[in-house]
C-alpha cells in the first residue's frame, strides 16, 4: 500500500512531467495527457462518473457479440484470480466496463472504488488507469498503484489488455484489479499473462463466432499465435483474418475485398492444387471418400453420370477403395 499523501502523489506527477528524462516514459507520457490535454487534477476526490440503468444497458447491446465470445474466457480468468481478491471487468473500447466476475464477499468494496460495470475508466475521465491507458497505447500493461494519476486511484493494481474485433479494430479492454495491499510483483506478472491469454481466447473465439460459415485455419505467422487466424470460404479465398493474422501476413482491407486466395499465404504447398487438374482430382478423391467408394452415390453427389465418373476415376488413376 501506498503510504504517498495526495499533495505527495502529486508532486511526483509535476515533477516527472517536467524532468526531460523521465518524460520519455509512456507512463509519464499518459500522467502529461491526463494534466494537460484532459486537463484533470490528480488531487481530485470527486468519485468516478457512473453511467445511468440506461446507457449502461445500450452500451452492453453494442456489446453483445463480443460479450457471447467472451463469457467462458471470463469464468476462467476469474477463477483463476478471484480467490485472491481480483476482480475481472470487460470494458468497452470508450473505457466502460459493460461485464464484470468478482467474489460476492469483496463486491461492496469494489463498488465503491467504482471497479463496476458502468463506471466509466477513460483515460480522459480517470487519468492515468489501466482500462484506459489501455485503449489509448493500444497496449497490455499494469499500473499498479501510484502509477494512476488520480491520488484516490494510488491503491488499486489493474493490469490491462486490449482485444481486437474480428476485423482487426480495438474493440475492448480485458482487465484484472485489486485494491490489496498485499499484492505482489511476482503474483502481477502472473496475471499479466493469464489477462493476455484470456484477451487472445476471446479475439479467436470471437472471431470463429464471425465467420461461422467459414474454414478457420492458423496463419502461418513468425511468432505463432492462437489468435492468428484466417477465415477461407468454400472458393478458398480469405474473408476475414484476425490482427495478429493481417500485421505477420501484411493483409489488408483492400485486398479481402478484392479476393485474396488462400493458397497465396498458406505456401508452395497449397498453391501445387492451383492447376485445374489437380484441383479437379481433388474434388473426385473427396467426393468418393464421402461416399464411402459408392461410384453411384459420388456421381450423384458430384452431378455427373456414373459413366462420366467411372472416366475421370480412370483419368486420374484413383482406385475405389476395398
Amino acid at each position: 500500500m501506498s503510504g504517498r499523501r495526495p499533495a505527495g502523489h502529486a508532486d511526483l506527477i509535476q515533477t516527472s512531467i517536467a524532468n526531460s528524462d523521465a518524460a520519455r516514459s509512456a507512463l509519464v507520457a499518459s500522467w502529461r495527457r491526463s494534466l494537460t490535454l484532459h486537463g484533470l487534477d490528480p488531487a481530485e476526490r470527486k468519485s468516478p462518473r457512473r453511467l445511468t440503468e440506461g446507457e449502461l444497458r445500450q452500451a452492453r447491446q453494442r456489446m453483445e457479440p463480443l460479450l457471447r465470445a467472451a463469457d467462458a474466457s471470463l469464468d476462467r480468468l476469474h477463477l483463476a484470480v478471484g480467490g485472491v481478491g481480483c476482480c475481472v471487468l470487460l470494458a468497452d473500447r470508450d473505457g466502460i466496463p459493460v461485464e464484470r466476475r468478482g467474489a460476492a464477499a469483496d463486491d461492496d468494496t469494489f463498488d465503491e472504488w467504482g471497479l463496476w460495470t458502468g463506471t466509466v475508466w477513460s483515460e480522459d475521465s480517470e487519468g492515468t488507469n489501466g482500462i484506459g491507458t489501455c485503449l489509448a497505447d493500444q497496449r497490455a500493461l499494469t499500473i499498479h498503484r501510484d502509477q494512476h494519476f488520480f491520488s484516490r486511484n494510488t491503491l488499486l493494481s489493474c493490469t490491462t489488455a486490449p482485444i481486437y474485433d474480428h476485423e482487426g479494430n480495438l474493440a475492448a479492454a480485458l482487465d484484472v484489479s485489486s485494491c490489496r495491499s498485499d499484492l505482489t510483483e511476482g503474483f502481477v506478472n502472473l496475471i499479466a499473462i493469464a489477462v493476455g491469454d484470456a484477451a487472445r481466447r476471446i479475439e479467436a473465439e470471437n472471431f470463429r463466432l464471425a465467420f461461422s460459415d467459414a474454414r478457420i485455419l492458423l496463419a502461418p505467422v513468425a511468432e505463432r499465435s492462437a489468435s492468428a487466424l484466417i477465415a477461407v470460404n468454400a472458393d478458398d479465398l480469405v474473408v476475414g483474418a484476425t490482427r495478429s493474422a493481417r500485421l505477420g501476413l501484411g493483409i489488408t482491407r483492400q485486398l479481402l475485398i478484392k479476393g485474396l486466395p488462400a493458397a497465396d499465404i498458406l505456401g508452395d504447398s497449397a498453391r501445387a492444387s492451383e492447376h485445374l487438374d489437380e484441383a479437379e482430382r481433388g474434388v473426385v478423391q473427396r467426393a468418393m471418400a464421402r461416399a464411402e467408394g459408392n461410384v453411384s452415390a459420388a456421381a450423384s453427389n458430384l452431378g455427373i453420370s456414373r459413366a462420366t465418373l467411372h472416366r475421370k476415376l480412370a483419368r486420374f488413376g484413383i482406385r475405389r477403395p476395398h
